[in-house]
């Protein structure tokens, strides 16, 4: 099993209709083989920036996820309401 943490800065004024596509891409994401369990958080003190933290199977289910056109689709959708480039970490537990 592993964690994927995502980590994007919306720019501002944008951050419902992000949250609107987060949610979407979440709810897509659930039907995804390998994926467990996902949430998004929003930074308290930096109220433009989100977080996803999914959990998987395995690097084999989220390298297919993070390829898939659902993501791809996803993504593009989000890109314009992005400060910078999206940060990806993988995580094993231990």
């Amino acid at each position: 099993m592993i964690k994927v943490v995502i980590e994007r800065d919306i720019m501002p004024g944008l951050e419902a209709e992000y949250d609107q596509i987060a949610r979407a891409a979440m709810r897509v994401c659930y039907h995804a083989p390998g994926f467990i369990a996902g949430e998004i958080l929003r930074e308290r003190s930096h109220t433009e920036r989100r977080m996803l933290i999914t959990q998987w199977r395995d690097l084999a289910a989220w390298k297919a996820w993070e390829h898939s056109i659902e993501r791809e689709q996803a993504i593009q959708q989000m890109l314009p309401m992005l400060t910078r480039d999206e940060r990806v970490r993988v995580f094993d537990p231990f």
